[in-house]
């Protein structure tokens, strides 16, 4: 005798789901707020730059391209971003690899420290150059200094003339230090994703720390290392505060202070503090910064 056999029955009445549960009017309602919140804050004032750029024509605009400023603020933007970007690019790369493969002590502190340049205004990171690298800063020129932190610095910045703040170093600097965290920021999510096991099995059969970068690592990375390069240039080509600080505003003129007394200090942000402190005597003279 065999067995009865079981029958199961299917039910009649099989209920779909969708994926999300909104009612129509929610979803629509949520698109048309991102769809009005990017309209004014993205397309808008793109729209007004380029309108305000042609307001008198096309050939107006390429006209100031042949002002001898304007193309003095685009080379030291493309050499500022020049220097920048494939340093960040390099300090990215590193930082992510050594936190996402490895622990080790300190590694919170170095997330930290890389998210910082997000926390801090780029205002008050040029404040912070001009006050490391000014006249009397630590690592200034110390001009009328009665004790200079590093003697042999300030002897070396004068015998050579370099200069860093109201400089092209100080702006490079700035650059690079607003903008380091995007290239490092994209990876590290990226690689802990990935893990750890493709790197493991390339160093079991013999491969070096060079052939697992190259071989193993690179390709996985590469998407994400592109991205963070993109927003790396993005915003050191379009950075300005921590640039206007530390470069001093001043277009095609070299600016030179000195205080008379030396209890203030000589190291100031812009011109617009001279009537509050009359020991300033400034000299300017023709030749570009």
């Amino acid at each position: 005798m065999t067995p009865a056999a079981t029958t199961f029955h299917t039910p009649h009445h099989v209920v779909h789901r969708h994926t999300t549960s909104e009612p129509p009017f929610v979803r629509r309602a949520l698109i048309g707020v991102a769809l009005v919140f990017l309209s004014l804050f993205l397309f808008l004032p793109l729209v007004f730059v380029f309108t305000q750029a042609f307001a008198k024509g096309i050939g107006f605009y390429f006209e100031t391209l042949r002002d001898p400023n304007a193309w003095s603020a685009i080379k030291l933007t493309l050499l500022a971003a020049a220097i920048a970007v494939p340093l960040n690019c390099v300090f990215g790369v590193c930082a992510a690899w050594a936190i996402a493969k490895f622990d080790f002590p300190g590694k919170n502190i170095l997330l930290t420290l890389i998210d910082l340049p997000f926390s801090v205004s780029p205002v008050i990171a040029g404040l912070i150059y001009v006050l490391v690298f000014g006249a009397q800063g630590w690592l200034g020129l110390y001009l009328n200094a009665d004790n200079p932190h590093f003697p042999w610095l300030q002897n070396w910045l004068n015998d050579h003339n370099f200069k860093i703040i109201f400089a092209v170093p100080g702006i490079v600097l700035a650059t690079i230090f607003v903008t380091f965290p995007f290239v490092a920021r994209e990876l590290i999510p990226l690689m802990q994703a990935q893990g750890r096991s493709e790197e493991e099995a390339a160093r079991v059969l013999g491969a070096s720390g060079w052939q697992t970068f190259w071989r193993v690592t690179l390709p996985n990375i590469k998407w994400g290392l592109i991205y963070g390069v993109i927003l790396c240039n993005a915003r050191a080509m379009g950075e300005f505060g921590a640039v206007s600080v530390v470069s001093g505003k001043f277009a095609g003129r070299r600016i030179r202070f000195r205080c008379t007394s030396r209890r203030f200090m000589t190291t100031i942000i812009s011109p617009a503090h001279l009537p509050w402190r009359r020991c300033w005597r400034f000299s300017r003279s023709s030749r570009s910064a």
